[in-house]
């Protein structure tokens, strides 16, 4: 962003500062010679317009390419954008067909209504009821898998097994999906089954104006006992900012009525439906807080009452890794009983594993259900989750600090020879400044600071970058844009891929002054 004034005004400054002719020393003078080389060449990409354009876009690379085999080097700044936008969107249509977008979930049911349940009378003369009895009663497999045909067409091929109680079936579906304009879209389903007949379903997407949308899905079922229709339309719209209403009506199999209001924000998200349906019909009211930490926790609850009885449900999840979300939900009703459900999203991949515990409202099934898995979590969390993840942490830190080695070497040899040769114009600065009691930098420091007792066993990792710092002051003033301070001159990265700041000790007006920044955060000293 800086002006053609701002970079002559840098120029002329770093040229005075590394001109050979100010050295005498041949080491200092060969030093000097290799920096202002470095100005020169940097000067003269930057202040020609379409050097600038392609550096932007490409970096070193994009200059130093052959024949520029990517665009004519004597098409203005904005076609050379241009021309970079639209070799990105190729870019991106082909990493799109290369990409298959998996899908899937695993459901695993656990009875263990054995464990609560088995203390009744009936079960005391029952032979063999020494120990309780947990089995898998269900279990379904599901997944899916996107190939994109197109720019506008996308295959999606999905498939599932279901299985409860000994008895199961599956079934595979290839749908076709084309993306007709801007605003909508359509698809074509085919689909298959052992335990049901061949499918055929139809649904459309489309926007009706910008804060209304509608679906439709039409589904055609062929089984022995005849064609059975569905039809489901939804009807959305955005009622303000964060909140969304929903009209759904569906005929057929189950058919129902459902309206709902959904609020998200960046704290909380609330819901509440109305059904009236055959054969369920019921009322439903959910809320979810969103915690602004770096694991990303939320605490839900919800109430659910209908025909079918009443159901309250609580949990929390959170994030465990970079892909990993951990979540738990206790379930309460009448007359489901009490259960357990275990989820973790990996990536796009779902594991479930509901729990059922109990048939009856038994306070010690709530308790356990509820105290059980933060007891599991925190213990896991402490002893293998919090290890691993600093120690996958530090494994990418020195694959990343040995991939920059060599280049940070040279740049810590180009700093040290930046900061040699400033020591004569820094004095120069130093007694200008000091005839003015105006700003003198007394300590600087940049690096990783550790100034929490959590982290004190951590090794604090900082340059002296005290003379470089008081080479910048101009008129009493110090000013750094928001820009990470490792590429000014006579600074290098210290600690690569962690986190930086820089320390200031100044002196101003006779008065002594510090003031603390991180990295990529601009500063400006004096204070205002």
């Amino acid at each position: 962003q800086a002006s053609q004034e701002e970079l002559k005004a840098a120029y002329r400054r770093l040229c005075m500062l590394y001109h050979p002719d100010k050295h005498r020393d041949p080491e200092l003078k060969t030093q000097a010679e290799r920096l202002f080389n470095l100005v020169h060449q940097a000067y003269e990409v930057l202040s020609d317009p379409q050097t600038r354009a392609i550096y932007d876009i490409y970096g070193r690379r994009g200059l130093e390419m052959e024949g520029w085999e990517v665009v004519e080097r004597k098409r203005t700044p904005a076609e050379i954008r241009e021309e970079f936008e639209r070799l990105q969107r190729e870019r991106e249509e082909r990493r799109l067909q290369q990409r298959t977008n998996p899908k899937g979930t695993i459901s695993v049911g656990i009875d263990a209504t054995d464990l609560f349940d088995r203390y009744d009378e009936e079960y005391e003369d029952v032979p063999g009821s020494g120990f309780p009895q947990i089995e898998i009663n269900k279990m379904h497999i599901s997944q899916s898998i996107e190939a994109p045909l197109t720019a506008t067409d996308t295959a999606i091929l999905s498939g599932n097994l279901s299985t409860q109680n000994g008895n199961g079936g599956g079934s595979i579906n290839l749908a076709l999906r084309r993306v007709t304009s801007a605003k909508g879209w359509g698809e074509v389903e085919f689909g298959a089954g052992d335990l049901q007949g061949p499918l055929f379903g139809l649904k459309i997407f489309r926007n009706l104006t910008p804060r209304c949308f509608i679906t439709t899905n039409l589904a055609l079922q062929f089984s022995s006992r005849g064609i059975r229709p569905g039809l489901t339309t939804v009807l959305a719209r955005n009622l303000d900012k964060n909140t969304m209403g929903y009209l759904q009506w569906r005929w057929g199999i189950q058919s129902a009525m459902n309206t709902s209001i959904v609020r998200d924000t960046k704290t909380s998200h609330f819901t509440v439906a109305l059904q009236l349906g055959i054969p369920h019909s019921f009322m439903m009211v959910s809320y979810q807080h969103k915690f602004q930490d770096e694991d990303q926790t939320r605490v839900k609850g919800s109430l659910k009452a209908g025909f079918f009885g009443t159901i309250v449900e609580y949990g929390a999840e959170r994030k465990i890794s970079r892909h990993s979300v951990l979540g738990a939900t206790v379930s309460v009703g009448v007359p489901q009983g009490v259960s357990l459900k275990i989820k973790l999203n990996r990536a796009s991949q779902t594991y479930f594993f509901p729990v059922h515990l109990t048939d009856q409202l038994l306070p010690s099934a709530v308790f356990y259900a509820t105290v059980g898995p933060l007891v599991v979590y925190f213990a896991m969390h402490r002893l293998i989750i919090k290890p691993y993840l600093r120690a996958q942490k530090e494994r990418e830190l020195e694959k990343q600090r040995e991939s920059t080695a060599s280049d940070i070497l040279q740049k810590k040899q180009e700093a040290e020879a930046a900061v040699r040769l400033m020591q004569e114009s820094v004095r120069r600065i130093i007694e200008a400044e000091e005839a003015r009691m105006g700003l003198i930098v007394v300590n600087a420091w940049y690096g990783k600071f550790v100034n929490d007792n959590s982290r004190k066993n951590e090794k604090v990792k900082v340059i002296d970058v005290t003379v470089p710092l008081q080479c910048l002051v101009k008129d009493s003033k110090l000013i750094l844009t928001e820009a990470s301070k490792a590429g000014l001159p006579g600074f290098y990265d210290p600690c690569v891929g962690e986190e930086k700041s820089l320390k200031v000790l100044y002196q101003f007006r006779g008065v002594l002054h510090q003031v603390m920044s991180a990295d990529n955060e601009a500063l400006r000293i004096p204070k205002q």
